[in-house]
């Protein structure tokens, strides 16, 4: 039997940026393709790509592109790479909605073959089997992988947390863990970003129960600030809206491109239309449930305009009060803070996750959930991705004091996964390029 190997191009050793690579039988599948942001200055931030230079040299040999979820840092990058891998490309049918629409934006959309596979459905991409498993994250349709090739089981957990109320979406498919442990895996490649953390993460209902306190006690307009992509957030602030009487405004391209594709997948029909911002204009104040784009004080980003009175249809004004349903990404504090005080200048209420812990929940792993993750499968080597090397490390020696052996591994390294001991075999090239250097070369 020839052997598994396993070669991250991104997003081991640092957060985003995700480009993970399986190699079997002379064939490689890549699983992801995101972006990376970086803050270089106030108000200035920089896209990063991974560099596909390895993947590249070989393109005959990619057999196929596997997508987890719809993240940017994820999926992000598809539309920029996409040219120098020329492959098929697997994902459910919400990530196939987001990515046709960044594909077409791109002029590339008639060009990408792509296969739309369900929680559950097992398929093959050259020489690998591939088994999508259905997990809970902050998003919907996050698939982990189960991997087969060479007589090696992996398991890729991609982004993932076990919400027991997810809010919108079935439950981690821990069953079918359970029988893919049994069967035996012999590698899981697993999200680090929340190992230094004890616990478990904040459950998305937990979240909903917090809005509906905060909507319920106010009586102007309330917007929201939330990441695009977090559609169970954007379906319990739908639900929220009807039941306090409040007419939803969706302000923020990304929000419209996003609710369009959960559309399309078939998600949030249930739920009244948005209205217009200048319709929200004649509503009364406690009329209004705004949801917004900008929870990071991007420039330009509804809730930017909003708090320097920039935008042309939408308002906030004294006795108004915007949430913050979102994490601070390191890198925008300073902004964020400003935007704060902006809005506080206004004497418009601002609520957020430093004050307010209970309005945003992650959407990644503590150490109990890891544990029970790694009680179903009973793999017999860790491998941390997705992370600094502070949460690698701390991943590992999680793995560790659960009585697992754990490998780390970095950026470049080759790992050989199987048959035989998980080892680190050799280095490619990989490295980051500015998006705008390769939108160049198109």
């Amino acid at each position: 039997m020839s052997a598994l190997t396993f070669v991250p191009l991104g997003g081991s050793n640092e957060i985003g940026m995700n480009l993970n690579v399986y190699g079997h039988d002379g064939r490689w599948l890549v699983v992801d393709c995101g972006i990376g942001f970086e803050a270089i200055g106030p108000g200035d931030t920089k896209v990063w790509l991974p560099d596909p230079a390895f993947l590249a040299q070989q393109p005959d040999a990619v057999a196929g592109l596997v997508i987890t979820h719809v993240h940017m840092d994820h999926l992000g990058a598809v539309a920029d790479l996409w040219p120098r891998l020329r492959c098929p490309i697997w994902c459910t049918p919400f990530a196939a909605a987001v990515l046709r629409g960044r594909l077409r934006e791109s002029g590339l959309v008639h060009r990408v073959e792509i296969h739309e596979r369900l929680p559950g459905d097992r398929f093959d991409v050259g020489p690998f089997d591939v088994e999508f498993v259905g997990l809970t994250h902050s998003t919907v349709e996050m698939v982990g992988l189960v991997l087969r090739a060479g007589g090696t089981t992996v398991f890729h957990t991609g982004d993932f947390k076990l919400d027991p109320r997810p809010g919108l979406g079935p439950l981690s498919d821990l069953a079918t863990l359970e029988l893919v442990g049994a069967e035996g895996v012999q590698v899981c490649i697993s999200d680090s970003t929340n190992a230094t953390r004890g616990g478990w993460s904040a459950s998305e209902g937990t979240v909903e129960e917090r809005l509906r306190e905060l909507i319920a006690a106010r009586t102007g307009r309330v917007a929201v600030g939330v990441f695009s992509s977090n559609i169970a957030r954007m379906a319990a602030l739908l639900r929220l809206a009807q039941e306090h009487e409040r007419s939803t405004v969706v302000v923020g391209r990304s929000l419209h491109r996003m609710l369009q594709a959960a559309r399309e997948a078939g998600y949030l029909r249930t739920v009244p239309d948005p209205v217009s911002p200048r319709e929200a204009r004649l509503l009364p104040r406690e009329r209004v449930l705004m949801l917004c784009t900008g929870t990071q004080a991007e420039p330009g980003s509804t809730l930017y305009r909003l708090a320097h009175g920039g935008h042309p249809d939408a308002v906030l004004e004294e006795g108004d009060t915007v949430i913050f349903s979102s994490k601070v990404i390191p890198g925008n504090e300073e902004e964020i803070e400003r935007l704060h005080r902006a809005f506080e200048a206004q004497r418009i209420e601002v609520v957020h996750e430093l004050d307010d812990p209970a309005v945003h929940a992650s959407g990644h792993p503590c150490r109990d959930e890891l544990a029970a993750l790694y009680a179903a499968l009973r793999p017999a080597v860790v491998v941390p991705v997705h992370g600094t090397p502070r949460h690698l490390e701390a991943h590992a020696d999680w793995a560790r004091a659960l009585g697992l052996e754990a490998t780390q591994v970095r950026n470049g390294d080759v790992l050989h996964l199987g048959p035989g001991p998980v080892r680190q075999v050799g280095t490619v090239p990989a490295g980051r390029i500015p998006r705008e250097a390769m939108q160049r070369r198109r």
